[in-house]
C-alpha cells in the first residue's frame, strides 16, 4: 500500500527529534513520546533527542527553535498541548516558526482519527509545517493519537520508498529560492 511504480528506492534514514509537551509527564511516564521513539526506530530512522517540556509557550518554542537551527535534524515531532484547554499552546508556540504550513496534515489527521474516536477528533489542533528546511509535526498527547499519526500518516510520508510521493524526497529542495 502506498508503493507504486517499478523503480526500486533504497530507504533513507532520517534524524528525528521528539518533544513531549506536558506539565505532568516524566521520562518514566511518557508513553506518547516512547511510542513515537519506538516507531521511528523500528522504521529505521535515528533519534536525535527526546525531550519533555511543560506546557509553556516559550519553553516549547526554545527547544523547537534549537532543533530547527540544527542542520542534522530533519524532522521534529511534538506530542501534547494541541487541545483546547488554557494550558494547550503547542500550535501557537510552534506555528509562528513555520516558513510554510502543511494544511493537509491536520485535516488528514482528523479524518483518520475520526474513524477511531468519532467526533472527539474535532478537539485536536494537530498541525504541521516547514521551518528552516525542517519538517515539524504537532500531534495530540495521547499515545493513541501518536500511533494514529505515525501509523496512518507519518510512517509512510517519512519513507522515501512511498509512492507516488513523500516528504523525504522534498528535503533537498526545501530551502530553494
Amino acid at each position: 500500500m502506498g508503493h507504486h511504480g517499478s523503480e526500486k528506492r533504497n530507504f533513507i534514514p532520517l534524524c528525528i527529534a521528539i518533544l513531549t509537551v506536558s506539565d505532568s509527564r516524566t521520562a518514566a511516564t511518557d508513553k506518547s513520546g516512547d511510542t513515537l521513539v519506538e516507531r521511528l526506530q523500528t522504521a529505521g530512522h535515528q533519534l536525535h533527542e527526546k525531550t519533555i517540556v511543560p506546557d509553556d509557550m516559550y519553553m516549547i518554542r526554545s527547544v523547537v527553535s534549537q532543533w530547527i537551527a540544527n542542520k542534522t535534524v530533519d524532522i521534529i515531532i511534538s506530542t501534547g498541548g494541541t487541545g483546547l484547554t488554557g494550558r494547550d499552546g503547542t500550535p501557537e508556540a510552534i506555528s509562528i516558526l513555520f516558513d510554510k504550513t502543511i494544511e493537509g496534515f491536520g485535516e488528514l489527521f482528523r479524518t483518520v482519527s475520526f474513524e477511531e474516536i468519532g467526533t472527539s477528533t474535532i478537539q485536536s489542533r494537530a498541525i504541521a509545517g516547514v521551518a528552516n528546511a525542517t519538517y515539524v509535526f504537532c500531534l495530540p498527547g495521547s499515545s493513541g493519537a501518536c500511533k494514529t499519526g505515525w501509523d496512518k500518516i507519518l510512517g509512510a510520508q517519512l519513507d522515501n520508498t512511498t509512492r507516488p510521493c513523500n516528504f523525504v524526497e522534498l528535503i533537498p529542495r526545501l530551502n530553494e529560492i
